[in-house]
């Protein structure tokens, strides 16, 4: 990352951050109308699509013809966020990969709180099985909030005896919602994109009535036997680095296939920003890579 990259995001992130210890409702239209300023590529197609009763957009590029599916979960602390405003992140992987992609509007919390985010995206999982889709075909991925519930996807799947789709990739996930990773104080002062006051905000809209340690809510308490591979990308100036660590490493206690990249000086949910840093393509392209090993097995 050069010193003019540095500069240039610096003032994105500061003039665009979100205080998501704010109103729901204002915090949400501020993150939309935000998002709806990122440009995405004239050859990009997005359609609405209902999988498994559950909406989404349907991202391929025009003019190629995609059987294998990463279905894709946003993020935005399970309070905010929508399948629309991830478009040009999950085209670049579409690109990338010749795949086609579904991101999914899972319901969001305080109106939804835990466990509709899990049985959306188990629903929506099922809903390709259904359509005769081999689950060696399928990828979950997600960042942030939808990292960490690509995990609990694939233990609410695992534990329901549902074949497990090819692999797993990650972005900065978000996967102890009891917030005792070390990196939310450590890294706080280097992070322009999260606080861990406005985590702690919001914590309880999704939790509600449950328990934050819960696994299928912060996947670094579970056993996470069985599983597929994953990758885990994370930026080292993240409050979520220790969940990339921690989740990464319970991974490999559980004998799962894993790959844990941390890119220095770079924020949270860094590939967002591949039109601007070379780290941010480079690491798409190394998850482009993954994914097309593990859908091709």
């Amino acid at each position: 990352m050069s010193k003019d990259q540095q500069r240039q995001l610096d003032g994105i992130l500061r003039e665009g951050g979100l205080d998501t210890g704010g109103d729901v409702q204002t915090l949400r239209a501020a993150f939309n109308e935000l998002m709806a300023r990122v440009p995405v590529a004239p050859d990009v197609q997005q359609h609405h699509v209902e999988i498994g009763g559950v909406g989404g957009v349907e991202v391929t590029i025009q003019g190629t013809a995609a059987e294998k599916v990463i279905l894709y979960f946003h993020g935005g602390v399970y309070v905010i966020g929508t399948a629309v405003a991830t478009v040009p992140l999950v085209s670049d992987l579409v690109r990338r990969t010749g795949a086609k992609a579904i991101t999914l509007d899972y319901r969001l919390a305080p109106e939804h709180p835990y466990p509709a985010a899990v049985e959306d995206a188990r629903a929506a999982y099922e809903g390709l099985l259904a359509q005769g889709i081999a689950p060696g075909q399928i990828a979950l991925a997600g960042e942030s909030a939808g990292g960490g519930l690509v995990v609990a996807t694939l233990l609410a799947l695992r534990e329901a005896g549902v074949p497990l789709p090819s692999c797993g990739f990650l972005m900065s996930p978000y996967a102890d919602l009891t917030l005792s990773g070390e990196t939310l104080a450590e890294k706080q002062a280097l992070d322009l994109v999260l606080t861990p006051d406005g985590l702690r905000a919001r914590v309880p809209d999704y939790v509600g009535g449950a328990d934050a340690a819960d696994p299928h809510i912060s996947p670094i308490f579970g056993d996470l036997s069985g599983l597929p591979p994953l990758l885990i990308q994370a930026g080292s100036h993240e409050i979520l680095l220790s969940d990339a660590l921690r989740l990464a490493g319970r991974a490999a206690l559980s004998d799962v296939p894993v790959i844990l990249e941390v890119t220095p000086g770079v924020p949270h949910v860094f590939q967002g920003f591949a039109g601007l840093l070379d780290e941010a393509g480079a690491a798409l392209d190394r998850a482009s890579d993954f994914l097309k090993a593990q859908l091709a097995r």
